[in-house]
C-alpha cells in the first residue's frame, strides 16, 4: 500500500467551520468597510497619510465612538435613544453653569453634571419600560424638552447662548488633564479621548461577552418576553442601559466643556444620528439581540476617517453626508444578508 493510500487524508472541515464562524461575526462588513475607505482616502489623499491625519482621525472617531458604544449596547437591547445628541450638550452647560454661578471647583461641578445626566437616563429608561411606550417617542420627546431647556435656561442664567468661560477655577487644570488633555507619542499629541475610547472598546466587550448582565442584554433584545418568562429583570437591563447612555453623554460633555472652556446651547442637535449610524455600520441590529462593542468601534473609525479624508482630500465637504447615507445604506442591507444566512445555516 502506497504512502499516499496510508496517509490520513486532510479534513478540511475544521477550516470550513472557522470560516463559517467568522462570516457570522456582525462586524465583519464593517471592518471589511473600514479597510476600503482606508485604502481609499490613503490613494486620494495624501495629507492623509501622515501620522498626525491618522491621530486627528482617531479624535473624530472617539468623541463619535465614546458615545457609540452606549448607544450600541442599547440597540441591542432593542432601544433607541434620540436625547443623547443634546444630552451631551446638556451635561456640559449643568457643569460649567453650576461651576460659575456657584463658584464651585470644576470637579464639584461635573460630578453634580453627573448626577443629572444618570437621573436624564434613568428618567427615560423608567417611562420607557413603566408606560410600554416606544422609546423612539419617549426619547424625541427628551430631545425636543432638553433643547428647550439647553437653550432656555442658557438665555436666562448668562443673557446669551454661550457660557463664560471657567478655566480660572480651581480643579480646572486637572479636569482637563483627565478629559481633554493630549498625550505625545513618538511625535504626535495623541487626545487623550482615544485612550478613554479604546478602554471603554475593551470593558463594554467584557460586559457583554464575559458576565451575566451582558447574556442579558442579548436577551432583552432577542425576545423580550420570553427573558421575562425566565427571570431576567428585564426593566432592570433596560434602564441600566438608558443609564450607560447619561453616562457617556456626561463624559463627551465633559470633554467638550474642558476642551473649549465655553458652550454654546445649541450644540448636539443631529448628533444622536451620527451615534445610531456608527452603531448600525458596526453590526447592531435595528430589530434588536444581535451586534458587538468592537463594531460599534469600527463604525465610528469608519466615520473619522470619512468625515477628515474629504477634507484631506480636498473634497466638498457637502459630500460626506452622501458618503454617511450610502455606507449606513450599505450596513442594513448587508446586516440583514448576514442575518438570514446565519438563520439558515443554524
Amino acid at each position: 500500500m502506497s504512502a499516499t493510500e496510508t496517509s490520513p487524508k486532510a479534513n478540511p472541515r475544521p477550516v470550513l467551520e472557522q470560516l463559517t464562524a467568522l462570516s457570522r461575526r456582525p462586524e465583519l462588513a464593517s471592518l471589511l468597510g473600514a479597510l476600503i475607505i482606508f485604502v481609499l482616502f490613503m490613494i486620494v489623499a495624501p495629507a492623509f497619510r501622515s501620522w498626525d491625519a491618522f491621530a486627528t482621525v482617531l479624535y473624530a472617531s472617539s468623541t463619535i465612538g465614546i458615545m457609540a458604544i452606549a448607544v450600541g449596547l442599547l440597540m441591542i437591547g432593542n432601544e433607541f435613544d434620540l436625547s443623547s445628541g443634546v444630552a451631551v450638550t446638556t451635561a456640559a452647560l449643568a457643569a460649567t453653569m453650576l461651576n460659575y454661578n456657584l463658584w464651585l471647583n470644576s470637579w464639584v461641578g461635573a460630578l453634580l453634571a453627573l448626577g443629572i445626566s444618570l437621573g436624564i437616563g434613568f428618567l427615560n429608561g423608567y417611562l420607557v419600560v413603566r408606560t410600554k411606550i416606544a422609546s423612539f417617542l419617549i426619547t424625541l420627546a427628551a430631545f425636543l424638552m432638553l433643547q428647550g431647556l439647553n437653550l432656555a435656561v442658557t438665555k436666562l442664567i448668562t443673557g446669551q447662548v454661550a457660557t463664560p468661560i471657567i478655566s480660572d477655577m480651581e480643579g480646572f487644570s486637572s479636569a482637563q488633564a483627565v478629559f481633554a488633555s493630549s498625550i505625545p507619542i513618538f511625535g504626535v499629541n495623541v487626545r487623550i479621548t482615544v485612550f478613554w475610547w479604546l478602554l471603554f472598546i475593551g470593558l463594554g466587550s467584557w460586559l457583554l461577552y464575559k458576565t451575566r448582565f451582558g447574556n442579558w442584554i442579548f436577551a432583552v433584545g432577542g425576545d423580550e418576553e420570553a427573558s421575562r418568562a425566565v427571570g431576567v429583570p428585564v426593566k432592570r437591563v433596560k434602564i441600566t442601559l438608558f443609564m450607560f447612555v447619561g453616562f457617556a453623554a456626561w463624559f463627551v460633555g465633559m470633554h467638550n466643556l474642558f476642551m473649549f472652556d465655553s458652550i454654546q446651547a445649541g450644540q448636539g442637535v443631529g448628533n444622536e444620528f451620527l451615534y445610531i449610524i456608527a452603531a448600525v455600520i458596526g453590526g447592531c441590529a435595528m430589530t434588536g439581540g444581535r451586534g458587538t462593542v468592537i463594531g460599534t468601534g469600527i463604525g465610528a473609525l469608519i466615520f473619522g476617517m470619512t468625515n477628515q479624508g474629504i477634507v484631506y482630500a480636498g473634497w466638498n465637504p457637502d459630500w460626506f453626508k452622501f458618503f454617511l447615507g450610502a455606507m449606513l445604506l450599505f450596513a442594513v442591507i448587508t446586516n440583514n444578508r448576514f442575518a438570514k444566512f446565519n438563520q439558515e445555516r443554524s
